[in-house]
């Protein structure tokens, strides 16, 4: 979700994800550390993925089955998903897919990637547990706000970077089967200890570097939700900042707190629902952002055009990088794409699996990153749509251990 999420994205749906521990009182001593979201940059795994056991997440397919692009969008969802190849060559998966694609033309015809996937890749439907091949497609974005480098009456809530006494323990190191789960804390003594939540870090404030000033404390939990975006200076300069850490807290969406509290209808939570509900609520703007415990850490980014970097560390690629569930879908997968605009009119396309988040979990499941500004965030704050998606995976490798 960008490198948010991976950043916590989406503003309403969020589905809890414990994984399995061999001893239910260990694990429950240690949840409570155990962050909901863990976007950190790093290379993909070498190791190929498990044999899943007979499973109706994957349901192989033939290719006439996937709905028809047109040659832009092909080219377009292949040259998005090709770019990551970069960090996928030495990828026990994806290696082999990768080194064959750089013989491709720098801009391949429609008819070339066509021949390409299907002598390199087999079509995977992919289904809920329930054996339903609908699923929920959501957008997000890189937001552009209103800030400063320094503090001023206008601009007076800090973006922190990352906190000096924040403790990162990486517990795959010691339980495999814990890979990608991190504990963060603090150290009391000899004793590592939650950190604090969000509530706390509002109100009494942070020992953190502050990368940047806001005018707004909505645009703060914004910028958390959606991973990464731009600070607009008063000179114009934009400063880039994107994800850094997380206090290891859990994410809950501030959507679900509005429904829960009557002020929301659920098919009515969007991005632009909740900013009016905030400016018309100012006085309740503290309990809103206190419902979810789950803060951010941001650094500094390089200024440049491309867009904002996924937790698989490369360029996120308006309308082809998505988000998803990396139990179910590696990072660095190619996927097929059908679902609606939030004006309803059909969005189909190949889409490069690039980044995760929180709120994104589920068999069938995808965070669509719309690009960066206001008019993306339009697109990615109405978009909740019903939609299906096609693995389209190395042959001859073993699937996802779903």
């Amino acid at each position: 979700m960008l490198a948010k999420s991976r950043s916590t994205r989406t503003a309403l749906h969020m589905t809890p994800f414990f994984t399995h521990w061999r001893n239910g009182l260990a694990w429950a001593a240690l949840a409570v550390f155990l962050s909901a979201c863990d976007n950190s940059e790093k290379p993909p795994t070498s190791t190929p993925p498990t044999p899943a056991p007979p499973h109706t997440t994957y349901t192989q397919a033939g290719w006439d089955v996937l709905p028809a692009v047109t040659d832009s969008d092909l080219q377009a969802g292949f040259a998005s998903w090709r770019s990551a190849c970069v960090r996928l060559k030495a990828d026990a998966v994806w290696g082999a897919t990768c080194a064959a694609a750089s013989t491709l033309a720098a801009t391949p015809s429609g008819a070339d990637i066509r021949t390409f996937l299907q002598a390199q890749l087999q079509v995977y439907v992919l289904r809920s547990a329930a054996g339903s091949t609908d699923g929920l497609i959501t957008g997000y974005y890189e937001p552009v706000y209103p800030g400063s480098l320094t503090q001023t009456p206008h601009t007076p809530v800090p973006v922190y970077g990352v906190p000096d006494d924040l403790i990162v323990v990486n517990l795959d190191s010691i339980y495999p089967e814990l890979k990608g789960k991190r504990l963060r804390g603090r150290l009391e003594g000899r004793v590592l200890k939650p950190y604090d939540d969000a509530a706390t870090i509002t109100s009494q404030g942070l020992n953190a570097p502050v990368v940047a000033w806001l005018t707004d404390p909505m645009d703060l939990q914004f910028l958390q939700i959606q991973g990464s975006g731009r600070v607009r200076l008063e000179d114009g300069q934009q400063l880039r900042i994107g994800y850094a850490d997380q206090n290891g807290r859990p994410y809950r969406a501030i959507g679900r707190w509005l429904v829960e509290q009557g002020e929301l209808k659920k098919e009515d939570v969007t991005m632009g629902a909740i900013s009016a509900w905030a400016k018309a609520h100012p006085e309740r703007i503290n309990e809103l952002l206190a419902s979810n415990p789950s803060y951010v850490f941001f650094a500094r980014n390089p200024d440049s055009n491309e867009g904002p970097r996924g937790s698989l560390n490369v360029p996120l690629t308006a309308g082809y990088s998505v988000a998803i569930d990396r139990k179910v879908i590696p990072l660095g997968s190619l996927l097929w794409l059908s679902t609606t605009r939030p004006d309803g009119s059909s969005l189909v396309r190949p889409v490069a699996a690039q980044d995760t988040g929180g709120a994104i979990a589920g068999e069938v499941r995808a965070d669509l990153f719309w690009g960066t500004g206001e008019e993306a965030g339009h697109l990615a704050g109405d978009m909740k749509q019903k939609g299906n998606i096609w693995l389209l995976w190395p042959k001859g490798m073993a699937l996802p251990a779903g």
